[in-house]
């Protein structure tokens, strides 16, 4: 159990016997009163965000959430398929909500960390920095290099991405997965 002061950003909850990560806190007390921790709390299934208060009596109890590596095998018509880390034989597809946008950077035999509450899968959280190869980028051109001159090209899992101009067909560079950057060329 854990008291209303515990609960901080990362911790998961249940409330009204459902799960919720603590996004942001902030415990406060006005002048003759008893200390309050207002928090934002996203719900883990859902993602919509919710504001509540918590007193100082209040209990909550710890959510039990379990990460379970997995590969990634392919894609088609937005359902996606992964294996189980040890054994080959336990596959499962998700949606393509659950991947998110991140998903675009995935490719064959990557692996990834599954997120499960109450025996279901809830998301799927993709490695930071992925290593991707160019498969089509378009010549260089001449012109305003002032600020730093950027194409756009193709990669191998077919997402599209703006690099800088030195990015050349069949390098491999490096995409941030969060924010869908280009980071570096490997």
């Amino acid at each position: 159990m854990l008291n209303y002061n515990e609960i901080k950003p990362g911790v998961a909850v249940l409330v009204e016997g459902e799960p919720y990560v603590c996004t942001w806190n902030n415990i406060m007390q006005k002048q003759q009163r008893r200390p309050v921790n207002q928090t934002k709390l996203k719900h883990l299934i859902r993602g919509n965000t919710i504001e509540h208060s918590f007193q100082q009596s209040d209990k909550l109890q710890e959510a039990e959430i379990e990460t379970r590596p997995a590969i990634f095998i392919y894609e088609r018509n937005d359902e996606w398929f992964f294996h189980d880390i040890k054994d080959k034989s336990k596959r499962f597809s998700i949606s393509k909500e659950l991947v998110g946008e991140s998903g675009q950077f995935l490719k064959g035999n990557t692996e990834v960390d599954t997120l499960w509450f109450d025996e279901k899968l809830f998301r799927v959280r993709l490695p930071i920095k992925v290593e991707l190869k160019v498969k089509e980028a378009p010549p260089n051109t001449r012109g305003n290099t002032a600020q730093g001159g950027s194409k756009v090209v193709t990669l191998e899992t077919g997402a599209t991405l703006d690099v800088p101009m030195f990015v050349n067909e069949g390098d491999v560079i490096r995409v941030n997965t969060e924010t869908g950057e280009y980071v570096e060329r490997v």
